[in-house]
Formats: structure tokens, sequence, C-alpha cells
């Protein structure tokens, strides 16, 4: 197969899907703390929001009724992507209408409501991707998908927050959610993809099987094992940047600077790592691009150490650090994303893919929420070499999991 043919109808759809599944969770991740912040919230308590991400953690537990139940008119998968898409438009304005100094504890709810539609349409979204990518497009699919899932991040972490200079709160988050629609509207005009096995025929089975398909396949420690990479293998990266926006603020930064220059330098610089993480698993290989991105990965996150020990850190070394940095993840993700998407059995893809990446997302909420106490106690640049230790067992576990020499590692190439 041409490299050309992988520009495809199918690699439009995940432009879409990754648009509209970044979207809510980097308002989540960059723009509420952002407003928190500027509203003078301290650090501890804007560290607790990551709590309100626990949705992403468990949506394993109702990703089987997703599996199970078809909504009425627009089919198993684009029934529930509409419905969720369709929630997320209306709730994200809501957050305008409230004021963090009276209304913390109903931020805090509504942030939950909203990582809960994120997380169900996060279900819904990759079982659809899995279901229409073919094998040897699974590398390029992801990449691209991981792509857009950053892009979106330009929304709520530049556009929004060079629009919070200018307007009220309540109009940029009616202009943050109306970047829903494009995701909705895919959702109306594409087809429910044909998988063979079908959904399961009983809740026992969409239940119960997908957990058993996947300890069985190659026994109990080989799949402790690949839960544990995939817990492990993005915790230093995800805590690294867990406040980054509130660390950019304390370094003297202002909100137009971070949204032109920071969001701007770190997004393309991770949609050129996706890209080439995309391109470059086509010929090595879907194993090999864990450790040579995994290694770039890490390095990076020393960068955000370099800058917090600046006295007076400039624009320059601002966007230069957020550049490398995500770089480093655009390649990291993409080729993560890959791993967990061959992990799923085209039978149970919804469970199953619920399963890895609620598991994924564990640094991201539990981790994370002591993240705010820890640079209290530590600092910024003690904060940031612990996150790059921690970055260290996941990459020790490639040997069992993705080892470089694998002999299976060519099934990842197209035929």
């Amino acid at each position: 197969m041409k490299r050309s043919d992988f520009l495809n109808r199918r690699m439009l759809i995940c432009v879409f899907t990754g648009f509209s599944s970044g979207l809510p969770l980097y308002v989540l991740l960059n723009l509420l703390p952002a407003w928190l912040r500027s509203e003078h919230v301290d650090l501890k308590a804007i560290g607790l929001f990551a709590l309100i991400q626990l949705p992403f953690t468990w949506k394993f537990v109702w990703s089987p009724l997703m599996d199970r139940f078809a909504l009425p008119l627009l089919g198993r998968r684009r029934g529930w992507m509409a419905l969720t898409q369709g929630l997320l438009l209306v709730s994200l304005p809501v957050f305008g209408w409230l004021h963090p100094a009276q209304d913390l504890w109903g931020i805090a709810w509504l942030a939950t409501a909203v990582a809960f539609f994120s997380a169900s349409q996060d279900i819904v979204l990759d079982a659809y991707r899995r279901e229409i990518l073919p094998d040897a497009e699974l590398g390029l699919g992801t990449a691209i998908h991981v792509n857009a899932y950053r892009i979106a991040s330009l929304v709520p972490g530049s556009l929004a927050l060079i629009l919070a200079d200018h307007w009220p709160w309540s109009t940029v988050f009616v202009v943050t959610a109306a970047f829903m629609l494009p995701g909705l509207a895919m959702t109306l005009v594409v087809s429910e993809p044909a998988v063979a096995a079908g959904a399961p025929r009983t809740l026992r089975d969409a239940v119960v099987e997908p957990f058993h398909e996947f300890i069985s396949r190659n026994g109990l420690g080989a799949a402790l094992l690949v839960l544990a990479f995939i817990f492990l293998y993005k915790l230093g990266d995800s805590m690294a940047t867990a406040l980054a926006t509130p660390f950019y603020l304390d370094m003297g930064f202002t909100k137009t600077e971070i949204g032109v220059v920071a969001k701007n330098a770190g997004l393309w610089a991770s949609v050129l790592g996706g890209l080439l993480g995309g391109a470059w698993m086509l010929k090595i290989g879907i194993n090999r691009g864990l450790w040579i991105f995994g290694v770039v990965q890490v390095l990076t996150i020393l960068g955000f150490a370099w800058l917090a020990q600046l006295e007076k850190p400039g624009v320059a070394a601002l966007g230069v650090v957020i550049a490398f940095e995500a770089l480093g993840v655009g390649l990291g993700t993409a080729a993560f994303t890959a791993y967990i998407a061959r992990a799923t059995n085209p039978r149970y893809t919804a469970t199953q893919y619920a399963l890895f990446t609620s598991l994924a997302a564990v640094p991201r909420t539990l981790v994370n929420a002591s993240t705010g106490w820890i640079v209290e106690q530590l600092g910024w640049f003690d904060f940031f070499l612990l996150c790059t230790a921690l970055a260290l067992p996941g990459m020790a576990l490639l040997l069992r999991v993705a080892p470089w020499n694998d002999p299976t590692w060519r099934r990842d190439e197209p035929a």
C-alpha cells in the first residue's frame, strides 16, 4: 500500500474526532485554572480541581452500556456521539454565569458534569475511530486524532485567554462552547462503522467478556504489565503540565503572552511531533516509536526546570521551552495512543478502550490533584525534577510490553 493511500476520508474523520474530544478537556485543564487563578483562587484549590476529572478515570464503568445499547435514529455509535456533544455544547457556557468568589462549589459540580459528558464522548469517539481504521492505519490515524486533539487546545488555551483580556468571561465561555459545533456536524453526516461482530447481545456480554478476553489473551501477568505501563508511561509529563498556566502566570507572563506565544509555540510543536510520529511509525512500527519518542518526552520535561530557575525569563525562553516539551509530548502521545488502540479487541472496542484510557487518566486526576501542594512544598524547580524522575518507570516497562527487537513489530507496517 502506498503512503498516499492513507490520505482518505477516514483521516479527515480523525481530525473531527480529535478536535471534538480535546476541546472540553482543555477547557478543564487550561481555561478553568486560568480563570480561577485570575480571580485569585489559591493554588491548592486549583490543584484539587484535578479531582473533577475522575469521570475520565472511571469511564470504563458505564462504557458497556454504550457498547450494548443504541439510541434512536442515528445508530449505536453516532447516537451517543450526538447526545454527548449536544450536552457539552449546552453545559460549557454555564461557567460564565458563575463567580469563583461566591460559587466555587457550583463551579466544581458543573466542571464534574462537563468531565462526565466529555469522558462519555471519548468512549464513543474512541470506539468509532478504532472501528473505522484498519490496523495498518492505526499509527497515522491516531497521530492525526492526537494532533487535532492538541489543536483544540488553541481555543480554550489561547483564543479564550486573549478574549478574556477584552471581553467578560460569560462571552468567552459561549464562544468556546460554539467550537463543539463542527464535531456535532461531523456526527450527523458520517456513517455507522461496519463491525463484523456487531453489538454485544446481552448486557452481561458487554460487561464481562471485554475483561475476560483481555486477561485470557496472554495471561494475567502480561495483562497486569500492560496496565502498569499504561498508567506510568505518561505520568511524568502529565504532572509537569498539570499546573502549566498557573506556572506561566507565576513566572510573570501576562494572559495575552501565554495565549499568543506559549500556547501557539506548544500547539504547533505538538502538531509537528504528532505528524512526524505518525509518519515515522509507518516505517519503524509502534514499539520502536514508544522507545524513541518516550526518551524525547522525558528529556523535554527538564526544560520547565530550566525556565523555573531563571530570574526573569523572557518570552523567547518561554516559547523555546514550551515548543521543545510539546514536540516530545506530541511524539510520545502519538505512539502511546496507537499502542492503546492496538491493544483492543475489535469485538469489545468501547469497553476495552475506555478501560485503557481510564487508567491512563489516573495520573491526570488523582495524582495531579496533589501537584499544587507539591509545588508549594518543593518550589517549581524541584517539582519539575520530580516529574522527570517519575517518567522513568514507564520507560523501563517497555522492555516487557514493547521490546525494541520484537519480531512482530513489522505487523504495524502497511501491507
